[in-house]
């Protein structure tokens, strides 16, 4: 499948767009690969581009933590772990006002969800290495980054050969900070005029926990762990 932002914008759901960026990944000839989901969004496209790569496919467990009376509008975000990772947006943070013990204590709750979808999603199967491997990240696209960047530190501490960014859409700005945190950064389409990334799929329903675990029982080598 060979993309075109200009041709195949929106796309039609997260499978086309997790076909889309596979191809993509097939022409970098990336070493040892292991695929890293961000639930729930990143599920689909994370089973896709395993089955491209023939990789296995894991989860990164993070949660966003929104501006208060803004909940779509990240100012931190929480990944699970031995040393749990929490980054906060210092300009969204201090624009929007948002107290460093609302972040602490909002922290504490999205890390008891993780808990609730590792349990849910697990379903006892041990999660792929990643020390040495090429360690794939992928969403369904990227807003701000905060979660993402979240995502890459807390991967780091597992030791990956190299770290790729894979995801379908972002706005260029994103798109520039990001590169500086990963070894390779792949994005099929950067609009100009971004707002959200609901916009750029015609099918962006809410996923639900029965369809993550369905996504990850259909593909050979899926596995969801912590760090």
């Amino acid at each position: 499948m060979q993309f075109s932002a200009d041709r195949d914008l929106p796309f039609a759901n997260r499978s086309f767009a997790g076909q889309a960026l596979g191809e993509r990944l097939k022409q970098l000839h990336l070493v040892d690969p292991v695929v890293l989901a961000l639930p729930r969004g990143g599920v689909p496209i994370g089973v896709e581009v395993a089955r491209a790569l023939g990789a296995p496919l894991d989860l990164l467990l993070v949660r966003k933590i929104g501006v208060p009376y803004q909940r779509e509008l990240a100012v931190a975000a929480v990944m699970d772990g031995r040393e749990p990772v929490v980054v906060v947006d210092e300009s969204i943070r201090e624009r929007c006002g948002v107290e460093r013990t609302y972040i602490e204590r909002q922290a504490q709750l999205e890390l008891a969800e993780i808990e609730r979808r590792r349990g849910v999603y697990l379903g006892g199967r041990a999660a792929p290495p990643v020390a040495g491997r090429t360690a794939i990240i992928v969403d369904d696209g990227i807003a701000t980054g905060t979660t993402v960047r979240a995502a890459i530190r807390g991967l780091r501490k597992r030791d990956p050969a190299r770290i790729v960014l894979a995801v379908p859409v972002a706005p260029p700005e994103t798109v520039a900070a990001l590169r500086r945190e990963v070894d390779e950064l792949v994005c099929l389409a950067q609009p100009l005029d971004f707002g959200a990334i609901g916009v750029f799929y015609v099918d962006f329903h809410q996923l639900s926990d029965e369809e993550v675990v369905r996504a990850l029982a259909g593909i050979k080598g899926a596995s969801t762990g912590s760090p």
